[in-house]
């Protein structure tokens, strides 16, 4: 196991210079791996206890937790370099779960308004005449990322339906679908906030 690190490290390093990292990604990167090869290392031993001795089930179930405790973690947010494509992907599930959420505790609070007594207070003529009063920076505050995230939810799902016909599959159709959906998600954003 010991003489995989150098091999990996080398290759890890080599890869490391062709994409012109910083050096706190390439150091970090060489951390985790080097922490990872003494994992598996100590995974190895544990394991080789295991068949030369008959164990209790107390015991096995203890052997079993240390080592998973011993298995290396896949490396996330902490080596990879931010992309167009996993931080999009990121935020169209933020702004799908937002819209979503927001919808059914109004549609809900709405419809259980004239149950709570307080359905004369807030009714709809209420609401309009609070929207029309309202200054416009307060206006703003809500419209904003109301819009924002259903411009970006929507057009990023049409991004999505052309990826289901196979559209767009190479990097430079990836990208450029990408920048496309952030772009007129913001003319939407102002779109939708100038109304």
């Amino acid at each position: 196991m010991s003489s995989l690190l150098p091999t990996s490290l080398a290759r890890q390093g080599g890869l490391m210079a062709s994409r012109s990292l910083p050096a706190s990604v390439a150091v970090r990167r060489t951390l985790v791996l080097a922490q990872q090869m003494r994992q598996q290392q100590r995974f190895a031993a544990t394991t080789s206890k295991v068949a030369t001795t008959k164990l209790s089930h107390e015991d096995a179930l203890k052997l079993l937790n240390e080592q998973r405790s011993l298995r290396p973690n896949s490396p996330h947010f902490t080596i990879y370099q931010p992309q167009l494509t996993w931080i999009a992907s990121i935020f169209n599930r933020i702004t799908g779960a937002g819209v979503s959420a927001l919808l059914y505790v109004w549609a809900v609070s709405y419809l259980a308004l004239p149950y709570t007594g307080v359905g004369q207070v807030l009714d709809s003529a209420h609401l309009v005449q609070f929207a029309a009063m309202a200054p416009v920076w307060l206006k703003l505050l809500v419209k904003v990322p109301l819009a924002g995230a259903f411009s970006f939810h929507s057009i990023n799902g049409l991004r999505h339906l052309l990826w289901d016909y196979g559209k767009a599959f190479s990097m430079k159709g990836v990208y450029s679908t990408g920048y496309t959906v952030i772009g007129a998600s913001v003319l939407a954003t102002v779109g939708l906030c100038m109304l």
